[in-house]
């Protein structure tokens, strides 16, 4: 059973401020950033797998994320969230498409981010908040980069199963057609099929209540998908992810990071409920304080 590094798995929102401290596996980082735009995930290889009984090449294993923190997915951390955390920036810029590194939102769109953006350190709006911060569910693809994940393959699916708030994803392998748009989920629904050492999982009925970080990068309930998982060694897998919402975005963008296999003898998944048993809420607020106000601030 390995001891939680680097993960503090619970929000702060303060009066005056609302900090995330979920940086998933942060302290395993230390290479510098690479230009915005610049590709993350290492390019994929000729290697061969090992299957699964039912013949699936076998991911089956714990996997965190090694580069993508979920603060700001554009420019990193800021000021306050290093100096509150005391965390290394470690920071590597994901979106590889736009080669800009940037959100290519529509303009009322980015008017409606730049509004959060704005006020996300206030509590003057609920809206304002991070969902994650509020215990909702991660979406895709935040949950490969907020804390471990575990890959299990019963015959004929994957399955995700993440650390953080017990959330999961069950991706049948049978062909059999999406649920109706009438559906909306926080973690959509998946469907995947393997091409060669591939896995690629197309994701439909998303709602529109996940964000991609905690400065309020949005899409709509109109976000479709598609997922490519490429096996590049023995434990290491290039993940992609294309995004496309027409309601929100000016045109499909891209994604894309090494997820890399957790190798720590007897390293397992903690029970991690996000609010049951919060106990490190005072700490935060103290912490948060502070910084506002001063070093000699106490919490009584």
């Amino acid at each position: 059973m390995r001891a939680r590094r680097g993960w503090l798995g619970a929000g702060l929102v303060l009066g005056v401020g609302s900090v995330w401290f979920g940086l998933g596996s942060q302290s395993h980082l230390t290479a510098a950033a690479p230009a915005a735009g610049q590709a993350l995930a290492v390019p994929p290889q000729t290697y061969t797998p090992p299957r699964t009984p039912d013949g699936q090449p076998d991911m089956q294993g714990i996997w965190a994320n090694r580069g993508v923190n979920s603060y700001d997915l554009e420019h990193g951390m800021s000021e306050a969230h290093l100096k509150i955390t005391g965390i290394q920036q470690n920071w590597k810029p994901a979106i590889v498409d736009p080669p800009n590194g940037k959100f290519p939102y529509q303009p009322w769109a980015a008017a409606k981010r730049k509004e959060i953006q704005d006020n996300y350190l206030t509590l003057t709006k609920t809206e304002y908040v991070d969902p994650h911060t509020l215990c909702y569910l991660s979406g895709i693809p935040r949950i490969f980069y907020q804390s471990e994940f575990q890959i299990l393959q019963p015959p004929g699916h994957v399955v995700f199963l993440q650390e953080f708030n017990h959330a999961y994803r069950v991706v049948p392998l049978d062909g059999r057609p999406h649920l109706g748009d009438n559906f909306k989920l926080w973690m959509g629904d998946s469907r995947g099929r393997w091409e060669g050492n591939t896995l690629v999982v197309d994701v439909t009925s998303n709602n529109d209540k996940t964000w991609w970080d905690v400065v309020g990068s949005f899409h709509s309930d109109a976000l479709h998908i598609v997922e490519r998982y490429t096996f590049v060694d023995a434990d290491t897998i290039n993940y992609e992810a294309t995004f496309d919402d027409p309601k929100v975005f000016t045109r499909p963008w891209t994604m894309a990071w090494p997820l890399t296999r957790e190798k720590e003898p007897g390293f397992q998944l903690l029970e991690e409920a996000c609010w049951e048993g919060e106990r490190d809420l005072p700490r935060f607020l103290e912490l948060g304080y502070r910084y506002y106000f001063g070093e000699s601030w106490k919490l009584r």
